[in-house]
C-alpha cells in the first residue's frame, strides 16, 4: 500500500523487518521442540539465541543469486550465528516457516483492525444517542418514504458494525494456525509434537492436516471478511455523501479551518473524506476475489498464490485500517443539521403519512384496494399540483366519512411513527455496554 493510505501501527506489521523477524522465531520456536527431543543439541540452542539475527538489506541482496527468499533468510541468520546455524530448519519446509508467520502477521494485523472496529462503535454509539430522538425523513429508492429518526440510522450501522465485530473475530480464529509439518504435510522428517510447540508459543493452533501449506479456504474466508467491512463503511460513507448534496443538506463532514473544496470554485465543500472510503472499498474487495482464487493450487501446493499474497494482505488490511480511522473520524466529527431535516420532511406537504391514513381506512372497514385508491388520489395532487396532503384528505369526502379530522392531524405527526425507538435501542446497544 502506498504511504499516503498507511498508517503506521499497521504499515510495521508488513515491513520486511517484523516478516523477517517473524520468520526468525518460527524457526526459533522450532529448534526448541527439537531440543527437547534430543534432536539438536541444546548448547546449539543457546548460540541460535544469542546470536541469531536478520539485516533485511542483506537478505535481499542474498536473494538475487539465490532467487529464494527463505534460503536466503537462513543464509542470513548463519551469518550471524555461525556453524550452529545448521541446526536450524532441520526436517522443515519453507511453507513451514512462510505460513506460520504469515499467520501471525494476520492475527497481529486482525488485532488492529478489532481495535478499530471498537473505536468506530463507541463514536456511533455516542452520536446515536445524541440524534436519538431527531427525527429525519426516510428514503427508499431515493424518494421520501415515512419518517425515521438520524439516531435510528446510526443505531442499525452500530449494530452492523457489532456483526462485522463477530465475523472478524472469527475470520481471525480460522487463519490463526500454523503447520510444521514438512514438505508435502506428512512430519516426515519432524513429529507434531514440533508442530504443536511453535505453534503454541506464537499463540496460534496447529493446522488439523495440511500438506505443504495451510489451506487457502481460511484465507479466502478472512479476506472475504475483510471486504464485507469494506463494504459495510462504504455504505456509511455513501449515506454520508448523499446527506452533504445541497439538495439535501442534512449532514456533512466537518470543514477544517483553511480547508479548500475545490481548487476552481471556492465555495465548495466536498465529501471527500467519505469518497476516498468508496473508493479503497473497490480495493478492499478486490482483495477478496483474489484469495478466492488461490484456494485451487495444483496438488500438494504450487506458489500461484503466493505472489498474490504478498500484495493482497498488506493492500487489505492497511487500506482497511486507514479506512476504518477516516470514517470513524467523520463520524466523529459530523455536523447535522436537524433545522434541515425538519425541513426536508415537510417539502412533500405531509405524505409521510399516507400509510398511516390508509391503514385507519381499512380498520374502519374498507378493502385495501378502495383505501389505496382513496390515499393515492390525494397524494398525487401533491405530487402534481403543490398541495397539501393535509388539506386534500379532509377536503374529500369519501376518505372523511370513514376519519375525523383529529386522527389525521394525529396521523401527520411524525413522532407517532418513531415511537419505538427506545425499544429498538434497548436491543441494539444491550449486545455491548
Amino acid at each position: 500500500m502506498i504511504p499516503r493510505y498507511t498508517r503506521e501501527e499497521m504499515g510495521r506489521i508488513w515491513s520486511d523487518e517484523n516478516r523477517y523477524r517473524t520468520w526468525l522465531s518460527v524457526e526459533i520456536a522450532a529448534a526448541e521442540a527439537m531440543v527437547e527431543l534430543d534432536l539438536i543439541p541444546a548448547s546449539a540452542l543457546a548460540v541460535i539465541k544469542e546470536k541469531a539475527d536478520i539485516d533485511p538489506a542483506r537478505i535481499d541482496e542474498i536473494e538475487k543469486e539465490t532467487r529464494h527468499d527463505v534460503i536466503a533468510f537462513l543464509t542470513n541468520v548463519a551469518e550471524y550465528v555461525g556453524p550452529d546455524a545448521r541446526f536450524l530448519h532441520l526436517g522443515m519446509t519453507s511453507s513451514d516457516v512462510l505460513d506460520t508467520a504469515f499467520a501471525v502477521q494476520l492475527v497481529q494485523a486482525s488485532d488492529i483492525l478489532l481495535k478499530g472496529i471498537d473505536a468506530m462503535m463507541e463514536a456511533l454509539k455516542r452520536r446515536a444517542y445524541e440524534f436519538k430522538d431527531t427525527i429525519q425523513v426516510g428514503r427508499s429508492h431515493g424518494i421520501h418514504a415515512e419518517p425515521i429518526t438520524f439516531g435510528w440510522k446510526l443505531a442499525l450501522w452500530y449494530d452492523e458494525m457489532h456483526r462485522n465485530r463477530d465475523r472478524l473475530v472469527a475470520a481471525k480464529e480460522r487463519v490463526a494456525v500454523g503447520k510444521i509439518s514438512g514438505a508435502v504435510g506428512t512430519f516426515a522428517h519432524l513429529p507434531p509434537s514440533v508442530e504443536e510447540h511453535v505453534c503454541k508459543a506464537l499463540g496460534l493452533t496447529p493446522a488439523p492436516a495440511s500438506n505443504q501449506i495451510i489451506q487457502r479456504d481460511r484465507h479466502a474466508e478472512f479476506f472475504c471478511v475483510l471486504a464485507v467491512i469494506a463494504g459495510s463503511l462504504d455504505k456509511f460513507a455513501v449515506e454520508v455523501r448523499h446527506l452533504q448534496r445541497t439538495e439535501v443538506y442534512e449532514a456533512e463532514e466537518f470543514f477544517h479551518k483553511g480547508q479548500k473544496g475545490s481548487s476552481a470554485m471556492p465555495h465548495k465543500r466536498n465529501p471527500i473524506l467519505s469518497e476516498n472510503v468508496s473508493g479503497m472499498a473497490r480495493v478492499v474487495r478486490s482483495a477478496a476475489e483474489t484469495a478466492l482464487q488461490n484456494q485451487a493450487l495444483w496438488h500438494e501446493r504450487d506458489i500461484s498464490h503466493s505472489s498474490a499474497e504478498r500484495v493482497i494482505a498488506p493492500d487489505a488490511t492497511i487500506g482497511l485500517d486507514f479506512m476504518m480511522a477516516r470514517m470513524t473520524r467523520v463520524l466523529d466529527k459530523l455536523l447535522v443539521y436537524p433545522e434541515n431535516m425538519k425541513k426536508n420532511l415537510e417539502i412533500t406537504g405531509g405524505l409521510h403519512a399516507s400509510q398511516t391514513i390508509l391503514l385507519h381506512l381499512v380498520r374502519a372497514g374498507l378493502t385495501r384496494e378502495d383505501a389505496y385508491r382513496l390515499v393515492q388520489r390525494c397524494a398525487m395532487k401533491v405530487w402534481e399540483q403543490g398541495a397539501d396532503f393535509f388539506t386534500e384528505i379532509i377536503a374529500d369526502a369519501d376518505i372523511m366519512e370513514h376519519i375525523d379530522e383529529a386522527a389525521v392531524r394525529d396521523a401527520l405527526n411524525p413522532t407517532v411513527q418513531v415511537r419505538h425507538v427506545d425499544t429498538v435501542f434497548a436491543r441494539v446497544f444491550k449486545k455491548i455496554q
